[in-house]
């Protein structure tokens, strides 16, 4: 199923509609937010530790990164307070690029309070990529999926959200397989991102 959500009916929100409706959302989640991350960059205008990421300095860019702490400690809260199990799905290619090696940072910020990030091969989507990537994807619960769209410089442009419940029950149980053979963040991070030098952006 997550091939097909690209081509499945869906209402388009461009980004302030899609925040708008996503944070309405997720304080409707009783159960799993589901998050899956395919392409290897992003841009996260505005991020400080990414503009300093971007800009070269990656001594400054870490700095900044364990400045947010308290966000990574406040969204774990945010969590059990609203009893919201996250499941992240972290897709990676090798070599790692600069911004996954970058993002993996805050990443484990978010483990170590307590998320359950967890990380796999690009190779194991095989199956469900015999035509194009999969696709972006955060799905709340059982109500509602969206297909996160980006521009092609990749910056955040809005989404595609889908209702239909049986789209939703078979994304989830895509997911909850890939995540079955996903390795926890924690592990992955100090294996494969903590040795590696800064990168070269």
């Amino acid at each position: 199923m997550l091939e097909r959500v690209p081509d499945l009916p869906a209402v388009t929100l461009d980004r302030e509609a899609y925040l708008k409706d996503y944070w309405a959302e997720y304080e409707r989640i009783r159960d799993v937010f589901w998050k899956l991350e395919r392409a290897q960059t992003f841009q996260e205008i505005g991020d400080p530790s990414w503009e300093a990421f971007a800009g070269g300095d990656w001594r400054r860019a870490l700095e900044l990164n364990e400045a947010d702490r308290a966000t990574a400690l406040e969204m774990a809260a945010t969590d059990r307070r609203l009893g919201i199990r996250t499941r992240r799905i972290r897709i990676v290619e090798s070599p790692i690029s600069p911004y996954v090696q970058w993002e993996m940072h805050f990443f484990r910020l978010l483990a170590e309070a307590g998320q359950d990030l967890r990380v796999l091969p690009a190779e194991a989507l095989l199956p469900w990529e015999q035509h194009r990537p999969a696709p972006e994807l955060a799905l709340l619960g059982d109500r509602v999926l969206y297909q996160v769209l980006y521009d092609p410089s990749g910056t955040p442009s809005g989404a595609r959200r889908i209702t239909d419940p049986e789209v939703i029950q078979a994304c989830r149980a895509d997911l909850a397989l890939l995540f079955t053979h996903a390795e926890p963040l924690l592990d992955f991070f100090t294996r494969e991102i903590a040795p590696l030098p800064a990168p070269a952006v």
